[in-house]
């Protein structure tokens, strides 16, 4: 810190949600700059499991300030019900600012979603169906309401009707019937902007004097580098930009400032939904990672795809992220089995390639070239906390040296190895893996 962004290095579901939170204890503000309700963050901590998906994992910390950017697009209706869960809890929303420049997903983005995603058949993406597509294209198309517009009864009818007659003209095009009136729409938000009013503020000038100030800030990424709508899979990618730059443009926030970056990366590979993945492990050990991850959407509760660590994917997300270090999660679920394998290339069409290929249908074909190393004991969740409590030498040693050899092969340090879901399951290293040069 001060300015510290942690971004996905895979797929999303790499638990940047536990590191945030972790490393939260060394911030002032937390920030969410991308995505929306789509996203899904677990927090463990003090005895209870939270779940976000809106709101930052600083949220429990009650000293760091947590901070909705303009880049999320934002379902009032969940995020008030978030926030009543939390409070539930026993935690408070007190330290919660929204931007009052973030874009509000409406009811006819999710009909919108649903519609799409029934058209595209078998090329359909496997969205959530929270409205995050249709909201960040009205945004583009200039259609979109803003959090402010919640606060004004005129602008608010005029942006939805703006935005809903083009809907409307769509859904009679293919034959779907819609009970959404404007008045009625009118009514309910301006009741949401009642709500959120007090939270409301112009969050740019906000980090910026906090900056300024020399206060910590950490800028919390949702998905994952490859749902990135310009550097993912495309066409099977999420609908904003995933990767550290894009903590500037969601936030208002300067390049400049942004100088540490976290690429939080599993110990395996996970997918929710359609498109390419050339690790993918079916059968028995697939399921195996799969259970003892709890690799279930944190969002949708639908199981994940996992298949082994790719390097090929990671090397990607070093690059367009431009990664100072990493943080390895979920080392603890690879304990236990005969050998772990990681991809190193890939073979696609006779060539051997480092490097992803652009087009899908080339990734759809890939083999993956593995490097297969030695695997680490399972241990037993005590026997985990003890090896976290006495540091980077307390670990399996088979584990220390797969972090040196992904310190090796990726020329990025990993600083921070997480053993399990709680905050004490955590060896912080100042510097990287002792033994691992840096290339």
């Amino acid at each position: 810190m001060p300015a510290t962004v942690v971004v996905g290095t895979q797929w999303g579901d790499e638990g940047k949600g536990k590191v945030v939170d972790f490393l939260a204890e060394r911030a002032d503000i937390v920030v969410r700059f991308h995505g929306g309700a789509n996203a899904g963050h677990t927090v463990k901590a003090l005895g209870k499991t939270l779940k976000f998906h809106l709101l930052p994992s600083g949220i429990i910390r009650p000293d760091v300030v947590n901070i909705i950017g303009n880049g999320v697009v934002v379902d009032p209706e969940t995020l008030l019900q978030e926030i009543e869960t939390l409070e539930a809890q026993g935690f408070s929303a007190r330290n919660l600012k929204l931007s009052d420049r973030a874009h509000v997903v409406l009811p006819y983005h999710k009909e919108m979603d649903a519609l799409e995603e029934k058209l595209k058949g078998a090329q359909a993406v496997g969205t959530t169906l929270r409205g995050i597509g249709p909201a960040y294209a009205d945004k583009a198309s200039r259609l979109g309401v803003r959090m402010h517009d919640l606060l004004e009864e005129d602008s608010l009818r005029e942006r939805i009707e703006s935005s809903l007659q083009t809907k409307q003209v769509l859904f009679r095009e293919f034959g779907k019937a819609t009970e959404l009136r404007v008045e009625n729409l009118v009514k309910v938000y301006l009741g949401y902007g009642k709500r959120l009013a007090p939270l409301l503020t112009d969050t740019s000038r906000y980090l910026n004097e906090a900056l300024r100030e020399g206060r910590r800030v950490l800028f919390e990424g949702a998905q994952g580098t490859h749902i990135c709508l310009d550097h993912g899979t495309y066409p099977f990618v999420t609908s904003s930009d995933c990767v550290a730059g894009a903590a500037s443009t969601g936030t208002g926030v300067g390049p400049a400032h942004l100088q540490t970056i976290i690429g939080v990366l599993k110990a395996y590979t996970s997918r929710v939904g359609s498109g390419p993945f050339p690790t993918e492990l079916q059968g028995e050990q697939g399921d195996r990672i799969r259970e003892k991850g709890e690799e279930y959407g944190t969002t949708t509760g639908r199981p994940r795809r996992v298949g082994w660590l790719d390097l090929v994917m990671i090397n990607h997300s070093v690059r367009v992220n431009g990664l100072t270090s990493m943080a390895l999660t979920k080392a603890d679920v690879l304990g236990g089995l005969p050998e772990v394998l990681v991809a190193t290339g890939y073979e696609v069409e006779g060539r051997t390639m480092e490097e992803m290929p652009a087009a899908v249908s080339k990734l759809s074909k890939a083999r993956p070239i593995y490097a297969t190393l030695e695997a680490w004991p399972d241990l037993s969740n005590e026997e985990w906390r003890k090896a976290a409590r006495n540091g980077f030498g307390g670990l399996p040693e088979a584990l220390q040296e797969y972090c040196r050899y992904l310190t090796r092969m990726t020329h990025v340090a990993v600083n921070l190895i997480s053993v399990g879901p709680e905050r004490q399951e955590t060896v912080h290293l100042e510097s990287g893996p002792p033994g691992a040069p840096l290339g």
